[in-house]
């Protein structure tokens, strides 16, 4: 058996998947990160897990994510027929720039692909889900951050990337984080910590802002005003605070995590703090899917696709749609792969401990 795909676990997970495997049972959270143009490596399991694997439940599901995380959540859990996952990687696969695009133009390109897979007609269709329970992450900004001008952007970022560095409750003084979410269930990490939080009900009227707001990055994209049933304010992206989702899933059943990589970072200002883990108690229940470094090595340039491949291809947007295409292609590997060891009740022979723990 090809070992594309490797397959981590929390500590009660662990247990859990020796004694008896995976089930579509056995999942009570699907959790998707933060990472931009990173979720093209995920497609083919995202395909796998939802459209082959999922069955339908009498209980919840709740997904759960920040940035592009919740923005596959949304396509996906329109289902296959709906061809919104299929019309949602289409439109990401073919966004174009300028040669220096401003906050505005990233905005309105961002709404155009939210167009393609969730216009007004879409939305009720997710909100009525009987099982899936949609959750958003976004942060409510405060100071600097809640201006819209680079001189003022700038700065917010060096101060706080200059104070994560230190603690990261720090950030606290930069950022609220915001939990939209579906009201029909609550939540098994209603309760997050460390930061202020504000619970904000998923309705008709905020599911398109809050998602866009969930995705809006300080500097490159426009922050949202006044998401409908939440406090006034500048929102943006979620990953700022919660780039891997480090919180506390306080659930009974496991915690699936399609993810394009073996590391959690807490922050999105963590990325270059090695040393900066998730809490364990948090990690338990997790199940990591991710690929193997011998799978990255075979893509094309050796790498999944990343926020920079906008300037390394610059003027050369077919080359790059190309690349992405070809990841995508190749992801298809990983959600075949995913299916055989379920199917073939070979989880617990594949299952490892996850390393950074």
């Amino acid at each position: 058996m090809a070992d594309n795909l490797l397959i981590l676990a929390g500590k009660r997970a662990l247990s859990v998947l020796r004694e008896q495997g995976l089930s579509p049972d056995s999942i009570d959270v699907i959790a998707g990160a933060a990472g931009g143009p990173k979720w093209l490596v995920l497609n083919g399991l995202d395909r796998a897990i939802f459209f082959n694997w999922i069955t339908p439940k009498t209980h919840p599901l709740f997904l759960v994510g920040s940035s592009i995380g919740v923005w596959r959540f949304v396509s996906l859990a329109q289902g296959a027929a709906s061809n919104a996952y299929d019309r949602f990687e289409h439109d990401y696969l073919h966004q174009r720039y300028s040669a220096r695009p401003t906050p505005l133009e990233v905005t309105r390109e961002s709404l155009r692909i939210m167009d393609a897979f969730l216009g007004e007609n879409e939305v009720p269709a997710v909100l009525s889900h009987p099982y899936f329970r949609l959750n958003m992450l976004t942060v409510r900004c405060q100071g600097l951050f809640a201006k819209e001008n680079r001189y003022a952007l700038g700065p917010a970022m060096l101060l706080a990337g200059m104070a994560n560095a230190l603690s990261r409750k720090a950030l606290r003084r930069f950022f609220s984080r915001t939990l939209v979410y579906d009201p029909r269930d609550i939540p098994p990490f209603f309760d997050m910590e460390h930061f202020p939080l504000q619970r904000v009900p998923l309705t008709e009227t905020n599911l398109r802002p809050a998602l866009l707001a969930s995705g809006s990055i300080p500097l490159v994209m426009a922050g949202v005003t006044n998401i409908p049933g939440a406090s006034p304010g500048v929102y943006r992206d979620g990953g700022l605070l919660d780039y891997h989702l480090d919180i506390p899933f306080r659930n009974q059943g496991l915690v699936l995590y399609p993810h394009y990589q073996d590391r959690i970072v807490p922050g999105w200002f963590d990325k270059l703090l090695p040393w900066r883990k998730p809490n364990p108690h948090n990690m338990e229940n997790v199940v990591l899917l991710c690929p193997a470094r011998t799978f990255i090595e075979r893509l094309p340039y050796g790498k999944i696709p990343d926020r920079d491949d906008f300037f390394r291809f610059r003027h050369r947007d077919r080359e790059r749609i190309g690349y992405w295409e070809k990841v995508v292609q190749a992801s298809r590997i990983l959600g075949e792969e995913f299916l055989e060891q379920v199917h073939g009740q070979h989880i617990p022979e594949k299952i490892k401990p996850l390393p950074f723990l």
